[in-house]
């Protein structure tokens, strides 16, 4: 990160590994990080260096209008929201697919984005180098029976950032009557798994082929402050695994 800004980053679902990873590479490019999660213990044993700690069910919108309250009266305005929330339910075939795992997973998949994305663009849309990211899968373009109900949600959730995308176009570079260079962009992270060096650990002899080690992803989510807005706004990034 070679702003001269230290943005204000906040992580949604903060204390996966990817979530971790995505943290310490902002912190140390320099952003003041803030991580949300559902468990107190967690946030504080995996995130000891994060400039504020907060636990919230983010797929409640009152506990999300709480949340911001708390980060803007600590912090003022956020730069940049990772939205990391996720799980994966799945097998079985189409008719596998049930209502209690769809339910699931649009809960933690659209539901916590629409709530924190909903609060937090405003601050996004007037940051000088505000961002909004988050992560999908390659299973979207290329989805399975088995994985019906998970790769329904992740459309959805990319779906719903390009329109964050198009409205912050609106307000900037795409504003008709006052048109100023885009400096906030909404973008969907690809990839087909995460990897991580435990996992490596416990099975050496697996071909881990096509994933992305949560390292790169740390690294990438810090770059994204330091690539052209325009040119980020509104993309699908797929991030290359090591080879």
């Amino acid at each position: 990160m070679t702003t001269a800004q230290s943005p204000t980053v906040l992580i949604a679902g903060a204390t996966s590994s990817s979530g971790v990873a995505a943290a310490q590479a902002l912190h140390d490019a320099g952003a003041r990080v803030l991580v949300v999660g559902t468990s107190a213990e967690r946030l504080a044993g995996r995130l000891p260096f994060a400039s504020g700690r907060y636990v919230a069910d983010l797929a409640n919108p009152a506990a999300v209008d709480a949340l911001a309250g708390k980060v803007h009266d600590q912090f003022g305005p956020l730069d940049g929201l990772i939205h990391l929330v996720g799980g994966w339910r799945g097998g079985k075939g189409l008719a596998g697919q049930s209502d209690d795992d769809y339910d699931f997973l649009h809960r933690n998949v659209v539901t916590t984005l629409r709530n924190t994305s909903r609060v937090f663009l405003p601050d996004i849309a007037a940051s000088p180098l505000g961002r909004l990211a988050i992560v999908s899968s390659t299973a979207v373009q290329r989805p399975t029976a088995s994985g019906a109900n998970y790769v329904a949600v992740k459309a959805a959730a990319e779906a719903w950032t390009m329109a964050a995308a198009a409205g912050l176009r609106a307000a900037q570079s795409g504003n008709k009557k006052e048109p100023v260079a885009q400096h906030s962009a909404a973008v969907v992270l690809v990839i087909k798994a995460f990897v991580d060096a435990a996992a490596r650990a416990q099975a050496p002899e697996r071909d881990f082929a096509g994933f992305t080690d949560v390292a790169d992803f740390g690294s990438a989510v810090a770059g994204l402050f330091d690539a052209d807005a325009a040119s980020l706004n509104g993309t699908r990034l797929p991030l290359v695994p090591r080879a």
